[in-house]
């Protein structure tokens, strides 16, 4: 039987957070807030026309930019209402519901990503324990050189040091640290972490789709 992610622990708890989590996104980007960091970042490591996973993409703000950017996107979230106004907001992504702990787009034949962007605090919310196995499938999704851009705040009962040993026995390697989006040195004092990971050398690279 599959574990619940903390997120769905809180719906459970609160089963209106999810509208009031859409609610907020949707009023900032009304008042004209700057909700595209995150994106900004991501999109100056690509090429046009990339293939990007947005991994926990909630109702689509980070995918969303990177999709008015001309990446293809694909988002994936456990929280169906999260995923619903995704949809609705921002219809040039391909939003579906899943757990990450379950990721397999690729072993399904999808073509790799040349990037997975992991932010808004997601890997705190995943199920305890998880961490290894979303870090491990977050990598199986990119091509050989692609990379995967992990974000999350201090405080949130995930330490800094198990992340960057969780990556290690994922098989990934810490390329960056940054301590915010807009690239902000990371450092021992910082309370965010921006990392942006690769698969190890000696991983293998995954072949291409297969097409019919």
């Amino acid at each position: 039987m599959r574990e619940i992610t903390a997120w769905e622990a809180r719906v459970r708890e609160n089963p209106g957070h999810s509208r009031w989590y859409v609610e907020r996104f949707r009023t900032m980007a009304a008042q004209g807030r700057d909700l595209a960091g995150e994106a900004r970042m991501v999109d100056a490591m690509l090429a046009r026309g990339s293939r990007v996973l947005d991994a926990g993409c909630g109702p689509g703000r980070v995918g969303g930019e990177l999709a008015a950017r001309g990446h293809d996107v694909v988002g994936v979230d456990i929280d169906p209402y999260l995923v619903a106004a995704a949809r609705e907001d921002h219809p040039g992504g391909d939003w579906r519901v899943g757990d990450l702990a379950e990721l397999d787009l690729t072993e399904r034949g999808e073509e790799p990503f040349d990037a997975v962007v992991c932010a808004g605090n997601v890997m705190t919310f995943l199920a305890p324990g998880t961490e290894v196995e979303v870090l491990r499938r977050m990598g199986d999704q990119v091509t050989a050189d692609g990379r995967v851009v992990v974000g999350f705040g201090a405080g949130r009962g995930y330490p800094f040091d198990r992340f960057f040993g969780d990556v290690e026995r994922a098989g990934l390697v810490t390329e960056l640290t940054l301590a915010t989006w807009d690239l902000r040195p990371f450092t021992a004092e910082s309370d965010f972490l921006v990392a942006v990971l690769r698969r190890r050398a000696d991983e293998p690279p995954r072949p291409p789709a297969a097409t019919s």
